[in-house]
């Protein structure tokens, strides 16, 4: 049986909500097998969210050990797997001692919004008070959700962390470059690195030169030697240091986003997807070209296969919570017990009866990168019920990616005819049929979801040779929905979210963000 399947490609996926450890055939690009564990979040103040990186960590060795198991029971060798690949949350910040090996303090998540003061300083130092002062050199805006200004905060909050950077102990790194230390070692010879893609998001990387920058680096006063060293998607970094693949070749990491680009085939210019997980990101691949946005966009690298290929750049924009909504529904609410219920509850109405939420929980993203902003439901009266505001939320994802595609094709200048979809919440039918209602154009869904992995896994198998990207046969079979309904209604819809947006805003008095 082994051999009609051919190699296999492990793909380490460690999410915001959970990790996975998915097993593929490079021949045929299926999924042979996984396993997933939830990871706990912690919310230790408002607007807090952090997550323990040993709990991280154990959590994908327990998926990886699980999904071997399960390989045996598929009578299937693990001497199938020729590589691993990993692909992660990224901008989330976590410092360790490098002499123990012990975090210095939680993972900070991405969406945290403990750093609008350190925001609200640093803006404070540019020339002209602009969030956008460091654009031309990263790509991105000053704002809460970046890694250098997690890491800053870090410095400056927690006396642990700042001693051990003193003392030349501290080590920094986004998920990838946590996990990646640890599965080559550790302290006993760990391998600090990162890649080109999870660079890009901390702010610290020059977009055009792929290096550390200088200038961003003192504007943020952050000593290089406690960064890992950049290099490409996809090369081998290490061996895996111990375990049932113990010294098997690591040779492809990207960020989630881009994993998700490099997964959906978009490796042309022009190609687009959007990935609905704990937060939704579009991306769309803009080739050798690097295209600054004047929409609120983000300018970011979408992947770099191999040390001596050309990097390849994306416009990316990014909605803070998507899936997170659904997740505080049923947590925080309770109006469901599972995930999967919003699509049986939403579908018992036909419309949200003028109900629009704003899930602004962490403030609002792309296209309008406001802090202070909060999450919202107007429009209710008697009348409204959690059928009503369970629908709303899975149209409040809707408009934020077409408040998004609207930046895109104006930054762009191509306006898209149809969109790539993965992630998560695209089992959701009636989520996607909203989707193409709101957007006006085609929703195109692969029947295999799991594009995030599956890239990571591409990058890793193409870096030792088992996976050809050049001449790719792998033939995805989709899902099409397209709209139902009028230009005008799409139109008026859309007004009156802006309209609810618009309320969001400035919510939180500037006093109360520093707090």
């Amino acid at each position: 049986m082994s051999s009609s399947i051919g190699p296999l490609v492990g793909a380490v996926d460690q999410g915001t909500s959970s990790s996975r450890f998915l097993i593929f055939s490079a021949k045929n690009a299926e999924l042979v097998t996984y396993h997933q564990t939830e990871i706990k979040q912690f919310y230790p103040k408002e607007g807090w969210v952090e997550e323990d990186p040993m709990e991280i960590l154990e959590s994908v060795k327990t998926c990886m050990n699980k999904a071997v198991d399960n390989l045996k029971a598929l009578n299937l060798s693990a001497q199938d797997i020729k590589c691993i690949g990993i692909t992660n949350q990224r901008e989330t910040t976590v410092v360790w001692d490098k002499i123990t090996g012990e975090p210095l303090y939680n993972a900070i998540v991405w969406l945290d919004l403990r750093t609008s003061s350190t925001v609200d300083k640093l803006i404070s130092k540019t020339p002209q008070k602009d969030k956008d002062y460091l654009r031309p050199l990263c790509g991105l805006p000053i704002t809460t959700y970046f890694s250098a200004v997690k890491l800053r905060w870090l410095l400056d909050n927690s006396e642990k962390v700042a001693t051990a950077a003193a003392e030349g102990r501290c080590l920094f790194g986004t998920v990838d470059s946590w996990l990646l230390w640890n599965l080559t070692g550790g302290k006993e010879g760990g391998q600090h690195i990162t890649d080109v893609t999870n660079a890009s998001r901390t702010m610290l990387m020059n977009i055009q030169d792929l290096k550390w920058d200088n200038k961003l680096c003192q504007f943020f006063d952050i000593n290089q030697s406690m960064l890992p060293e950049i290099r490409s998607s996809a090369e081998t970094y290490g061996h895996l240091f111990d375990g049932p693949l113990k010294a098997l070749p690591i040779s492809g990491i990207l960020g989630d986003q881009q994993a998700a680009l490099v997964g959906q085939l978009c490796l042309k210019p022009g190609q687009a997807k959007n990935t609905y997980g704990t937060g939704c990101f579009l991306l769309m691949n803009t080739g050798l070209e690097l295209v600054h946005s004047n929409n609120g966009l983000l300018t970011t690298v979408g992947y770099k296969l191999g040390p001596n290929k050309p990097v390849v750049y994306a416009l990316e924009g990014a909605i803070a919570i998507a899936g997170a909504c659904v997740r505080w529904l049923r947590d925080n609410l309770g109006i469901i017990k599972t995930s999967e219920e919003i699509e049986t509850l939403a579908s018992k109405v036909e419309s949200t009866s003028g109900c629009y939420f704003v899930p602004a929980f962490s403030g609002l993203f792309c296209p309008y990168w406001q802090n202070d902003a909060r999450g919202i439901i107007c429009g209710l009266s008697q009348f409204t019920t959690k059928e009503h505001i369970a629908r709303a939320a899975l149209e409040a994802v809707c408009f934020q990616t077409r408040e998004l595609l609207e930046a895109m094709n104006q930054d762009s200048g191509i306006p898209l005819k149809s969109i790539q979809v993965d992630g998560g919440m695209t089992a959701n039918n009636l989520l996607m049929q909203l989707q193409a209602d709101l957007m006006g154009i085609n929703v195109v869904r692969p029947s295999m979801p799991e594009t995030t992995a599956l890239g990571a896994a591409m990058a890793a198998g193409h870096a030792i040779g088992v996976w050809n990207l050049d001449n790719d046969e792998t033939k995805v079979t989709t899902d099409l929905y397209t709209s139902s309904i009028t230009e005008k209604e799409r139109d008026d819809r859309f007004c009156r979210w802006k309209q609810a947006v618009q309320r969001s805003m400035h919510w939180i008095p500037s006093d109360e963000q520093t707090a």
